[in-house]
């Protein structure tokens, strides 16, 4: 039972942390399932320890990172977003599948499409607001502040998921 609501709670962490920044949760649980024995992930989804799809997450982390921070281009990202971050949700609520295995495949990325998509419409809402109040000062502060609460929620979701 505790590891049934364990994986429920690891899975909606890291799909919320998604709907912040799909790149920072998806590159924390492939190096974690590469380096660990504290994530196991199961076919297809084991594709993500693999070094190449890692460095394109690495990649794609630092582009976002830059994106996020600057006035004007965050808004165009988090256009480009609305399809990226929903999608990693879908797949990690899927991944986090292996713990959760009463739970069809099907159901659980609308799980993780449904929890990231609404963290980003949230997110992509506020964030043009940020911006035209404050000319653009504050989305460095406030895009760092998302990417802290990714990692931290993915983390925790990993490690201590009843928290």
């Amino acid at each position: 039972m505790i590891e049934a609501l364990s994986g429920i709670f690891t899975a909606f962490g890291l799909s919320a942390s998604a709907g912040l920044n799909a790149y920072l949760p998806l590159l924390v649980v492939a190096l974690t399932a590469r380096f660990t024995e504290l994530i196991a992930l199961g076919p297809p989804y084991d594709l993500l320890t693999n070094g190449w799809v890692i460095a394109v997450i690495v990649i794609l982390l630092g582009i976002e990172f830059l994106a996020d921070k600057i006035a004007a281009v965050d808004t165009a990202n988090d256009i480009l977003q609305t399809f990226v971050r929903p999608t990693a949700g879908a797949i990690l609520f899927a991944a986090s599948n292996t713990v959760i295995s009463d739970i069809h495949p099907v159901l659980a990325m609308i799980c993780g499409l449904i929890v990231a998509g609404g963290i980003h419409a949230t997110k992509a809402t506020v964030r043009p607001v940020v911006t035209g109040t404050s000319g653009g000062l504050l989305n460095p502060a406030v895009s760092t502040a998302e990417d802290v609460t990714a990692l931290v929620l993915t983390v925790v979701s990993i490690l201590i998921p009843l928290l």
